[in-house]
């Protein structure tokens, strides 16, 4: 298998994450997509939504979206006691919600904070700093509902790490490069982010 990616941005580091979490090694190919290697005939005619990390297949399947790749890894792995995905009819469903939560106020948030204030793609895409502005005022009023939800968990999505947790610590992370930082009074979010922080996976 190769996986295609860059691998400083949110969807490849989650992916690396997740795949240390797992146990999984997989030969890794650079894709500029700052120069616009993902946009080549080449690339489009392997990835379906034309974006980074694409995973191909030994059979020469391509699956591109980041959760799916990871997905398909856990699946395809030794079983884990504790899957990332949850176990279990309600721990799955608790982890979907909060992942869903997390990636589209949060994640996709702050992307298009980045995208549109640092106009890193201005040479593609039409830039807006207003919304740029208003994405990142969005961000930072959601960080109080995360902050409410592990004062009573351990983790994003309950007792037990997942995924959710991967794509949060992830958006922090990915935060500072729009000046958003955890505020000091949601303490519950710092120390989770401290915990996250020092797993093997995300050194």
């Amino acid at each position: 298998m190769k996986l295609y990616q860059l691998a400083p941005s949110p969807s490849a580091r989650r992916v690396g994450i997740f795949m240390k979490e797992i146990g999984v090694e997989i030969e890794s190919v650079h894709v500029d997509i700052r120069g616009g290697a993902n946009l080549t005939e080449e690339f489009l005619g392997k990835s379906a939504n034309g974006r980074i990390p694409l995973l191909e297949l030994d059979d020469g399947t391509y699956i591109c979206e980041s959760v799916a790749i990871c997905r398909y890894l856990e699946a395809t792995s030794d079983p884990l006691p504790q899957s990332l995905f949850g176990n279990g009819a309600l721990e799955q469903a608790q982890v979907e919600m909060w992942h869903r939560i997390v990636e589209f106020q949060g994640l996709y948030t702050a992307l298009q904070a980045f995208r549109n204030i640092s106009g890193v793609y201005s040479d593609r895409e039409n830039c807006v700093p207003s919304w740029g502005e208003e994405s990142k005022a969005r961000l930072i009023s959601f960080l109080p509902t995360l902050n409410t939800q592990l004062a009573s968990h351990k983790f994003i999505a309950g007792e037990h790490f997942s995924i959710a947790d991967i794509t949060l610590f992830v958006l922090i992370n990915f935060a500072k490069n729009i000046d958003v930082e955890i505020p000091e009074e949601l303490n519950h979010l710092a120390l989770w982010f401290k915990t996250v922080a020092a797993r093997p996976s995300v050194q």
